[in-house]
């Protein structure tokens, strides 16, 4: 091939490349709705065809240092500018840090969530470490800047959360955190702390109390049990707040649809007064008294794990989460236990938090879940519940005065929301911080949507011992029940 010839080929193929890039470039900016990065075209054409910026400097450099030094910044630039995008828009890596799943998804599973499901979020802290949610490993530090920070938008996806989606999102009441503690629930451990300093105060709070009499205690309480964690820093460590996309990751299912109404009746979730539909591997909590030993293979076999066997009673006696499927197989096994009593449910501390109700995590509600668009009335018995959207999520001011309530300082009785809000429960219904505790999810925390389980790992198992469940490699959450 003569000289020209090669120089007409590679001319051809750069123009090819060119083309190739920029088309999907554009789509990829039509697809954000990001006009701001036609900027970066000119740079694409130049690094493609004019190539007057030089890019690769350093691989005509005399010293091999400069080359080599230079060569591994240029693929580690690549690869973190790389899985930045993959990371902010297409797919993300999750591992299950807890039993609040289980049995649907265990402890250790890792998987493969997607964010065009549901919609990648356009970041809204865009200045932080790919492959790190909050915090730099090793140093401890923040792993993001706070500034520049945009306003919530999410680019169009597949679809939006439906019932029986297990779905992964920002932790709501992760916006404060005490660090030391930071699998806790900030606003809860304030108030419990709160209330065994002032000696039990919210059992004072009544019906026959004004609201803000009622509103007066559960400050009161809230106020001291802040204190006192700012003042032990020891025991909670800073107190810090989260911009919405770097708080924490949970991963629930969802169970409650904006616009319905749910309440709970001995376990069974309704709404809109239909019962909603149990997944065969979720669990409750029984009193099991065993009167033998319970060995390896029946614990595989009924899926039993060492943390369901962690809180003992008497040492024959457990709290256990159970599946339907469980507790019939330890009922049929003769001289195994004498007894398998439901747990009593948690009744103290669930949300609204400032709020005196008889509700339970199993008899729960009825609580209506916002729309957007949709205006609700408000009264001073409702506030509770929706004052965290309406302050928080949607950054608006709310006040009290006279009984009467004020929104950005104009007194209303009317609110219409400006986001559609989901409910979240985990399938261990009695072991899991679910929205029964921290309330709605609004959709600017919605993170995706996981489509499969690429490794699981049994942490009570050595790596030649069932580590690795490999019956659960490349399973698709949606085919698990």
């Amino acid at each position: 091939m003569t000289k020209s010839a090669h120089k007409k080929n590679t001319t051809k193929r750069r123009y090819v490349m060119f083309a190739v890039v920029l088309v999907s470039y554009l789509l990829f900016i039509y697809w954000v709705g990001s006009w701001w990065g036609l900027l970066v075209v000119p740079f694409i054409f130049d690094a493609y065809i004019t190539k007057k910026i030089p890019w690769s400097w350093w691989r005509t450099s005399k010293k091999k240092s400069v080359r080599v030094v230079m060569g591994w910044v240029d693929a580690i630039v690549f690869a973190l500018v790389a899985v930045y995008f993959l990371n902010q828009f297409f797919f993300q890596n999750y591992v299950i840090p807890s039993s609040s799943l289980e049995k649907t998804l265990l402890t250790g599973d890792y998987l493969l969530v997607s964010k065009v499901s549901y919609g990648p979020r356009i970041p809204q802290t865009p200045l932080y470490m790919p492959l790190t949610q909050h915090t730099m490993p090793l140093t401890g530090t923040k792993s993001y800047f706070e500034h520049p920070h945009w306003d919530y938008r999410r680019v169009k996806g597949f679809g939006t959360p439906q019932l029986g989606d297990i779905v992964v999102f920002n932790y709501p009441a992760g916006d404060t955190v005490a660090l030391n503690i930071q699998n806790q629930d900030f606003y809860r451990v304030a108030y419990e702390l709160g209330d065994q300093i002032l000696g039990g105060i919210s059992e004072t709070v009544t019906d026959s109390m004004t609201y803000n009499e009622q509103q007066a205690v559960f400050s009161k309480i809230f106020q001291a049990g802040k204190s006192q964690m700012a003042l032990d820093n020891y025991t909670y460590g800073e107190i810090v707040s989260r911009p919405t996309d770097r708080r924490e990751n949970y991963v629930k299912r969802c169970v409650g649809l904006p616009g319905q109404t749910l309440k709970i009746v001995d376990d069974v979730i309704y709404l809109d007064d239909k019962p909603m539909f149990v997944p065969e591997n979720v669990q409750q909590s029984y009193f099991v008294t065993f009167t033998s030993y319970l060995g390896d293979n029946l614990k595989r076999e009924l899926g039993i794990t060492n943390e369901d066997l962690s809180v003992s009673i008497d040492g024959s006696t457990y709290v256990m989460p159970l599946t339907k499927r469980a507790k019939e197989g330890l009922e049929k096994c003769e001289g195994l236990v004498s007894s398998i009593v439901k747990a009593p449910s948690a009744d103290r501390w669930l949300y609204p938090l400032n709020k005196r109700t008889k509700w339970t995590t199993s008899s729960y509600g009825p609580i209506w879940i916002p729309k957007k668009g949709a205006t609700i009335t408000l009264t001073l018995d409702k506030l509770p519940i929706y004052e965290r959207p309406i302050a928080v999520y949607e950054g608006n001011t709310l006040a009290v005065k006279d009984g009467k309530i004020y929104i950005n300082g104009k007194q209303t009785d009317k609110y219409t929301f400006k986001m559609d809000y989901y409910w979240m429960q985990g399938d261990n219904r009695d072991n899991s911080a679910d929205s029964r505790f921290w309330g709605f999810v609004p959709e600017d925390h919605i993170v995706g949507k996981p489509l499969f389980i690429w490794m699981s790992l049994d942490p009570d198992y050595e790596l030649f011992d069932g580590k690795i469940r490999w019956s659960r490699l490349f399973k698709w959450v949606g085919d698990i029940k």
